[in-house]
């Protein structure tokens, strides 16, 4: 930092404590003011607490804070608010019975009795001001991720924020809504404001950011350097550390966000499409869910070794498809088969015995119980398939629970610890080694790298890969298009619970992103 440019923030040995876990060890850095500054490391680095730390959420075991040259009182929200800082969470904190203009208000009234009308027209102007094209009547319910992160961004500078952290917010994104969001932020930029990004996709630091920071277990080990003067290779092994193995191909594709070669590995079977498809959808309708919109005449097969993606704006229908598959939506007409056995009218269990795996959209709602022991979570998949015994000895369920999390490198302490301690990454290896087991046959991987760090990211597009080379069929659904592009042989694209088109590499960006809005319907 320019000894002429102010420091909007000053950490110094800043130390945060969970029990005997240290989250951050004595990081000091500084922040030049009006430039956009990444902080990037590993799930459990200590970004996430660092961001809370200066938001006032955490009061640090040692260490202190200044915001714009003033000290800040240790864990004071509103001592950190009144200096103008604000921080938009990973996980949107908007209610979703509220209208917008509602959200925006919530909290902020002064005592002051509005109507509908007057809130609407009022936090409409703000809204206007800022380019943000949504309406201040709309439920927050009812808009698109995108939207509500907007939404969540512009309740943030209500209060004249002078420093902004958003906490991973390309996470649920497009790249279109990323693209969107990045435009945003230089906007806010040239108005003055200081903006903190906690990201995980080198790609999106190097295109965004002024600066970057590493954090690496609780530590400050670079930055912040000025990003055009490090490249990706550099960053992601500052963000790795030593490592026991050099990357190989794949993995440094996954942490530099390049074309990754996995694409290249089709099993044969899958190649040449002669083998008889693992999963066959043909026709398929389903009853409205109340989770997106109903399915409408959806065929889909994928044949042993193959990686099917399906791209698509968030709220076309993927959850719909995933939730039909797992026999918890209605299937109205059409059929379903698993490995050539009609599974149309079978329950869950049913389809887990013919092969099916899921590993769901919210892998701390969907795919574990956070109050519940690891070997408990492991151990479902056995009461899922019916093949736990009417006598249970769970010394031997949590020996298996053991074997397979050492297998898939979990970072834990005990099998009996409760899953809500892992971090995002090790929760996910937590599911993986439940539902890639050798009877897996159809695997069904929806955001499995949703909110992980690279190397989590690179670990679990491995293990997809090795499950394709065992010749299991996986259906990926992912809003990363460049995810999608890069592992995937074949894309479909979903629009309003409808296939709206099949695409095969060479993948036409433009093309897939049109039909993702409906501009055309190649198939």
């Amino acid at each position: 930092m320019s000894e002429t440019t102010a420091a909007v923030l000053d950490c110094h040995d800043v130390t945060v404590r969970f029990g005997d876990v240290v989250a951050l060890s004595n990081v000091s850095v500084s922040f030049a003011s009006g430039a956009i500054h990444a902080v990037v490391g590993q799930n459990g680095a200590g970004k996430t607490t660092f961001a809370r730390v200066i938001a006032g959420l955490i009061d640090p075991d040692e260490g202190s804070v200044r915001i714009s040259g003033r000290d800040m009182p240790k864990g004071s929200v509103n001592d950190a608010r009144r200096a103008g800082v604000e921080l938009v969470h990973q996980s949107f904190a908007l209610p979703p019975s509220f209208t917008v203009a509602e959200a925006m208000q919530f909290g902020g009234s002064g005592g002051k009795l509005y109507t509908r009308s007057q809130l609407e027209r009022r936090w409409q102007a703000h809204l206007d001001a800022l380019n943000i094209n949504v309406k201040a009547g709309q439920r927050i319910r009812d808009l698109p991720v995108e939207s509500q992160q907007s939404v969540e961004i512009a309740r943030a500078l209500v209060t004249d924020a002078k420093l902004l952290i958003l906490d991973e917010p390309t996470a649920v994104l497009s790249p279109e809504g990323a693209e969107k969001l990045f435009q945003r932020i230089r906007h806010l930029k040239s108005a003055g404001v200081t903006i903190i990004l906690i990201l995980h996709k080198i790609r999106e630091v190097l295109a965004i950011a002024d600066t970057v920071s590493v954090l690496r277990g609780g530590k400050l080990v670079e930055g912040p350097v000025a990003c055009s003067g490090i490249d990706a290779d550099k960053l992601s092994e500052l963000i790795i550390g030593p490592s026991a193995r050099p990357l190989d191909e794949d993995d440094r594709a996954a942490l530099t966000g390049s074309a990754s070669s996995l694409h290249t590995h089709v099993g044969v079977s899958g190649k040449d499409g002669a083998a008889p498809p693992i999963l066959d959808m043909k026709s398929v309708s389903s009853a409205p869910d109340g989770d997106g919109p109903p399915l409408t005449d959806v065929s889909l097969a994928i044949r042993p070794g193959e990686i099917v993606g399906v791209a698509g704006v968030e709220g076309n229908g993927q959850r719909t498809l995933v939730r039909a598959l797992s026999a918890l939506a209605d299937v109205e007409s059409g059929t379903i088969a698993l490995d050539g056995r009609q599974v149309t009218t079978l329950p869950l269990q049913g389809r887990r015995i013919a092969g099916l795996r899921v590993i769901p959209f919210e892998r701390n709602v969907e795919g574990l119980s956070l109050t519940s022991s690891l070997w408990e979570n492991w151990s479902a998949r056995k009461l899922l398939q019916g093949s736990l015994l009417s006598w249970i000895r769970p010394s031997a369920l949590r020996s298996e629970c053991k074997s397979a999390l050492d297998a898939w490198d979990v970072r834990y302490a005990t099998v009996a610890q409760r899953a809500g301690s892992l971090s995002g990454g090790n929760a996910q290896k937590v599911i993986l080694s439940r539902e890639m087991d050798e009877d897996a046959r159809l695997i069904i991987a929806a955001q499995p790298t949703r909110g992980l760090d690279i190397g989590a990211t690179a670990f679990v597009w491995n293990a997809l890969d090795q499950a394709r080379r065992r010749n299991c069929g996986i259906l990926l659904i992912s809003s990363d298009l460049d995810e999608i592009m890069d592992i995937c042989d074949r894309v479909v694209v979903m629009l309003s619970g409808r296939i709206a088109g099949t695409f095969e590499p060479p993948y036409d960006i433009a093309r897939i992103g049109a039909a993702m809005t409906g501009v055309t319907h190649d198939r």
